[in-house]
């Protein structure tokens, strides 16, 4: 295996901790041990009575039956939890496909969705966004991509880094796109329950076809990265045991504090959801303030979930940006489209966290002091 370096990541472990404002951060706000446990009668006591044994592989039962909930037709036996999302792609992608296939991925998207296959011998073929035409997807592009070696289709809605969410009937003709040709079809969905307007709401994949592998964690709408959960949906049960068995080569098992933690946040999903969603809404007023103000130099697509867009600057003032200038000389941290392979006039805006406020407003600064 020759896999490439993560840019994205790359990129965040030399600036993320080193500077004092993110203007580009993917998750939402999240909360002490303290606060968490706090939704939860007598749970301090259950915490420090927490075995630090070794835990069940495939999550503990709690905790999986709590995620679980989050389905309409998903039970505990349908669920296999991991450390974080990241885990979970790397080991769908080692596990269910082989050289000599080929995937669809629907692009952007976060590097991992693609590389992991890349690096196996797989071939990608990217399902492109439509950027000039609010992010929208082609079925018919979509159709002419599928050939007689493609394994699978990997979508994300809501997306990252567009927000882009598409409509309930396109959603399940991509579905259906799956079904007819006997595909895999991988799911991330890190950012659901997180619409703005629950109308907008996809029904998770797994729900509609037994080959769809729908990916869950608690780092993005719920805030609580430092837990490390993640899991995966499936209710084909010959996929779930491929990346069980896999599993035994990886982390084995979760950490047992994780996952007590993780299912109090989860009987709790509507408080930490609501929590959230009106930090970024209100977050989301200030960001539509800045670009209707310099309007002549940035437009944006408007998400209709998630708390992460990629909005750009025009084209004739972008050869003025430096991304690590901003960074060294005014302390913000905004993340360049090269980081999903787009031109760097492109930038990815995060606006999930409470003191988004302040990093705002350093970002008003640099544009006043640079194109003003």
């Amino acid at each position: 295996m020759n896999i490439s370096p993560f840019i994205l990541e790359r990129y965040f472990a030399e600036y993320e901790f080193n500077v004092p404002y993110l203007l580009c951060s993917s998750d939402c706000e999240s909360i002490s041990i303290k606060d968490l446990l706090q939704l939860e009668e007598e749970s301090s006591e259950k915490l420090e009575n927490v075995w630090l044994g070794y835990t069940e592989s495939q999550g503990a039962p709690n905790l999986l039956k709590q995620i679980a909930n989050l389905y309409s037709s998903i039970d505990s036996k349908d669920v296999l939890t991991f450390s974080g999302a990241e885990e979970a792609i790397y080991i769908f992608m080692r596990t269910m496909l082989q050289q000599g296939e080929n995937i669809v991925v629907q692009s952007p998207c976060y590097q991992s969705l693609f590389e992991v296959a890349k690096s196996e011998g797989i071939t990608i073929k990217q399902w492109n966004m439509d950027k000039d035409n609010g992010w929208e997807l082609d079925l018919n592009e979509l159709e002419n991509l599928i050939d007689s070696k493609t394994k699978a289709i990997v979508i994300n809605f809501p997306n990252n880094p567009t927000g882009y969410l598409p409509s309930i009937e396109k959603y399940q003709q991509i579905v259906d796109i799956a079904k007819r040709n006997d595909l895999l079809l991988f799911s991330d969905e890190v950012y659901r329950l997180f619409e703005y307007n629950e109308a907008d709401r996809l029904a998770p994949a797994c729900d509609l076809y037994d080959k769809a592998v729908s990916l869950g964690v608690l780092s993005k709408s719920f805030g609580l990265a430092g837990l490390r959960i993640g899991w995966v949906a499936c209710k084909n049960p010959d996929i779930l045991e491929k990346l069980k068995w896999y599993k035994d080569y990886t982390t084995i098992c979760n950490s047992a504090p994780s996952e007590f933690l993780a299912e109090i946040a989860l009987k709790n999903t509507d408080k930490l959801i609501d929590r959230n969603k009106q930090i970024t809404l209100d977050n989301l007023v200030l960001i539509e303030e800045l670009f209707t103000e310099f309007s002549s130099i940035l437009s944006w697509n408007k998400p209709k979930a998630g708390v992460i867009a990629f909005p750009k600057f025009d084209e004739a003032v972008a050869e003025k940006v430096n991304y690590r200038k901003i960074a060294e000389d005014y302390g913000l941290l905004l993340l360049p489209g090269s980081c999903y392979g787009y031109p760097d006039n492109y930038f990815r805006i995060g606006y999930g966290r409470k003191n988004f406020p302040e990093a705002i407003a350093v970002f008003r600064k640099y544009l006043n002091e640079k194109f003003n």
